[in-house]
């Protein structure tokens, strides 16, 4: 880690870097010196309304206007319940049911059906115990007489007694292990779906979202799943169906008045229990949210952390989190205190229901219409309900719970994306070899503050154009837009001819090789970081990439594992120039036809940039396959840059400012320009790069002298040293090995 780098947890940038993870990335290049130049410099005071192609005679020639194109509307988000309401279980419930009885799945079908009838079979059994014990009973009473063996009184109904309970709980069992594969299976596609779900939708949501509390949602829903699905197998349905049995069984042998207080019990039970438990939502609600807060609030200190150290923030991070603690600890103890409540007032109902029919099951052996054994099997019967009926509780109060669990990330399944994509579009291809048209584009990222202004103009197919102009003057909006981030508000993008709303996202952003400000690399190995840019090359091609990007003998030679070392998290493990050539070795491996580059080199220096610039340059004159069925040489490449000196190489430069064009040519033409936009800014950052030590000077010379392609000089070490250049076998100047930092 170095002192200089920099925190950008609160910017947009930062934002759309972590979102672009599965995004091919490098840092910015120049062109060779050698590209031919289209475009004629255009005055200060032109329109926005503009195009890069030359016209007939050599002269920028005005677009004909072309007529608004509006976005599609976006999809209209489907209607959900209110968090909480049955109407909402029973939505949560139905998503779920998919999960249960998959189309193409016999397999699992199977398993359930199996499942069902191994529950109807345990109760069966679980309902027989009492009544085959009230027999036991009922044959030792009176005494039997002495010469009488307990097989000859009691002993077959005994062995029926112990036959039952072991076939009712061998049944449970059983029933666990065959739906187990069920709950899983359902608990894997639902987070794989959503998971999907949510990298697919567009980048102004998840700005809009924090990651922590996204991951606690996915986490406490996928648990919820589980949950559902054991209550409803294994306590929900099994309850019912028993205290219908039972309900059934005192009916026919004692008369309706048994099975009247059983159920105003189970009556008066559920309802208490149901009532309470839906007081109680309240508390996990605020449970949740204070859950959520903590982890967003741990996730983003412990992500950026460097920031947390320059300020010496630690105690203020510190306190942060324990506030959201302090309100989770609340709720939490709101919540156990009202499960206090509804435990002692399940007790009570129970207790007063088991005295009363006791009461009149003795009433009937005094009156000589009952048995002994009829007493115990009614406790029996009634104690067999009794633990269900606690757990009951338990059950409802937790499935409660998930059920607002699983509501939120199923709410997150509904979200319909802002940038609508139709799943019959056709792929993008590339007929002319990139060429990149803006028609008329107004966007703005909040009402009232404009960012693009119908803005029209075309990007020759195989040719290399800069964005530069003070920052907020819409540079980096128009990549967001080229990248289908977002759509324009009016007018539309197309790449030779397909509107970019005409085809699908996927082959679009496989076409393109995004360049953001900051290297970003997953922490994982070297190896894992470049095979990220196609997954399914071979060793070899991800070695032949690193080559390219000149860091294969860095990696073999001073990382301690090679190609299996860890870049730490963000590759902060590493230096910055060996996370630019990682990042390249993964967009040399993706190989795309265009190239979008936005500030790719702003934190390298000098020598380091101009190594990887060489190297770019090299990679946009390789023949693709796209570039070359077109009859072109070289890829088409868009740059962002702030640092002039940077992008002089392009075919053309333009200059933007307040969401409009104001100037474009080329460096030499925009120099020329008396009072130009461009050659303030170029004149403003050669006075602050100015030495007085005209050595110094003579070195910035030579080395600009590089960037255009005429020579290859010494660059600068990572650390600010001079080394040597090192030559190949035929002379040319090579990349040194960096150490990697510590």
């Amino acid at each position: 880690m170095r002192l200089g780098t920099r925190s950008l947890h609160n910017s947009v940038e930062y934002l759309q870097a972590i979102l672009s993870r599965g995004i091919v990335m490098l840092p910015t290049s120049y062109i060779s010196h050698a590209t031919q130049r289209n475009c004629r410099p255009l005055s200060r005071t032109l329109p926005l309304n503009i195009q890069l192609r030359p016209s007939a005679t050599g002269q920028s020639s005005s677009p004909a206007k072309l007529p608004d194109k509006q976005p599609p509307a976006p999809p209209p988000t489907s209607t959900y319940p209110e968090v909480g309401t049955p109407a909402a279980d029973w939505q949560i419930v139905k998503e779920l049911g998919a999960y249960l009885w998959p189309k193409n799945e016999p397999g699992i079908k199977a398993r359930v059906v199996i499942a069902l009838s191994l529950l109807l079979g345990g109760k069966i059994l679980n309902v027989n115990v009492p009544i085959l014990f009230k027999q036991v009973v009922d044959a030792l009473q009176p005494m039997p007489v002495p010469e009488a063996t307990m097989m000859t009184v009691a002993g077959t109904v005994l062995l029926g007694y112990g036959a039952a309970r072991l076939g009712s709980s061998l049944f449970q069992e059983m029933r666990t292990a065959v739906f187990g594969r069920v709950a899983q299976r359902a608990i894997r596609y639902a987070s794989k779906e959503i998971f999907y779900h949510l990298l697919r939708l567009d980048l102004s949501f998840h700005l809009n979202r924090q990651t922590g509390g996204l991951v606690r949602a996915i986490d406490r829903g996928t648990k919820g799943i589980n949950q559902i699905l054991s209550s409803m197998v294994f306590h929900v349905v099994p309850t019912a169906l028993e205290i219908s049995m039972v309900c059934g069984i005192l009916a026919y042998s004692f008369g309706p008045a048994y099975a009247g207080v059983t159920l105003a019990t189970m009556g008066a039970y559920a309802a208490f229990t149901f009532a309470t438990t839906t007081w109680r939502v309240q508390f996990r609600k605020q449970m949740n949210a204070a859950d959520n807060k903590a982890a967003s609030v741990a996730t983003d200190a412990l992500l950026n952390f460097e920031a947390v150290k320059y300020f010496t923030n630690e105690r203020f991070e510190m306190q942060r989190y324990d506030k959201s603690l302090a309100k989770y600890e609340g709720a939490a103890i709101k919540s156990v205190t009202s499960l206090a409540l509804l435990n002692a007032g399940q007790s009570a109902i129970f207790s007063v229901a088991l005295t009363a029919t006791m009461w009149m099951a003795s009433q009937g052996i005094v009156a000589g219409t009952m048995t002994v054994g009829d007493l115990v099997m009614v406790n029996g019967l009634l104690f067999q309900l009794s633990m269900p009926l606690n757990f009951l509780g338990t059950v409802y109060r937790e499935t409660r719970q998930s059920l607002i669990d699983m509501d939120t990330m199923f709410r997150l399944r509904h979200v319909k994306s802002k940038l609508p994509s139709s799943e019959t579009a056709p792929p993008l291809i590339l007929t002319k070899g990139g060429e990149i048209q803006l028609k008329n584009v107004k966007f703005a990222y909040h009402p009232g503050r404009t960012i693009l202004d119908a803005v029209n103009f075309t990007i020759p197919a195989g040719k290399s154009v800069a964005f530069v102009g003070p920052s907020g003057c819409g540079k980096s909006t128009i990549l967001r837009l080229l990248f289908r981030f977002f759509d324009p508000e009016i007018g539309s993008i197309t790449i030779d001819g397909q509107d970019l709303r005409d085809v699908t996202m996927e082959s679009l952003r496989q076409s393109m090789g995004v360049v953001p400000q900051d290297t970003i690399l997953f922490n994982q190995t070297i190896y894992y970081n470049i095979l990220y840019g196609r997954p399914d090359a071979t060793r070899e091609e991800v070695e032949e990439a690193a080559r390219k990007a000149r860091i294969h003998d860095v990696i073999v030679n001073n990382f301690p594992d090679g190609y299996e070392t860890k870049v730490g998290e963000r590759g902060l493990m590493i230096s910055g120039g060996e996370k630019q050539r990682v990042q390249l070795a993964r967009t040399f491996l993706k190989n795309p036809p265009i190239m979008l580059f936005d500030e790719a080199t702003s934190a390298l220096d000098q020598g380091t940039e101009t190594a990887i610039m060489s190297t770019i340059r090299d990679f946009l004159h390789e023949p693709h396959a796209a570039t070359k069925d077109a009859g072109l040489g070289s890829r088409t490449a868009v740059f962002i840059a702030h640092r002039l000196r940077t992008i002089m190489d392009c075919d053309q430069i333009v200059v933007m400012k307040e969401g409009k064009v104001v100037e474009c040519g080329t460096h030499e033409e925009l120099l020329a320009l008396p009072d130009g936009v461009y050659a303030g800014m170029w004149k403003a950052q050669q006075e602050g790069s100015t030495s007085t030590d005209h050595a110094e000077a003579q070195a910035r010379v030579e080395e600009e002298e590089e960037v255009r392609g005429h020579l290859r000089g010494d660059p600068n070490a990572q650390d600010g040293e001079q080394d040597e250049p090192k030559k190949d076998h035929n002379g040319n100047n090579v990349l040194p090995d960096v150490p990697p930092s510590p």
